[in-house]
């Protein structure tokens, strides 16, 4: 299935990847191709998430403390969220 990320979700994912690749570029990369892998495991599979916060549901990463928050609606995974686990939960709901 395809994805399509929100404005908001896209400067979210752009201001972690500069803050990991500020203190090592590698760390940066990583952290992308973490967000990547997940993006693809939920365009793969988006029912198999949990619901964080219907209809939203959300897929934590291995390695850094984020989560992707996205919709499975039938033509595209809408993700609304690359969200630290340290921030306000609901703060993205107003995306949907």
């Amino acid at each position: 299935m395809r994805h399509a990320i929100h404005p908001a979700a896209d400067a979210e994912l752009a201001e972690a990847v500069r803050y990991y690749a500020d203190i090592d570029p590698q760390l940066g990369l990583r952290f992308y191709h973490e967000i990547e892998r997940v993006i693809a495991a939920v365009c793969d599979q988006p029912d198999r998430f949990s619901r964080f916060s219907p209809p939203a549901r959300r897929v934590l990463t291995r390695k850094f403390p984020y989560s992707v928050v996205y919709l499975d609606q039938p033509d595209r995974v809408w993700i609304v969220a690359v969200m630290h686990a340290k921030r306000r939960p609901g703060y993205w709901r107003d995306r949907l």
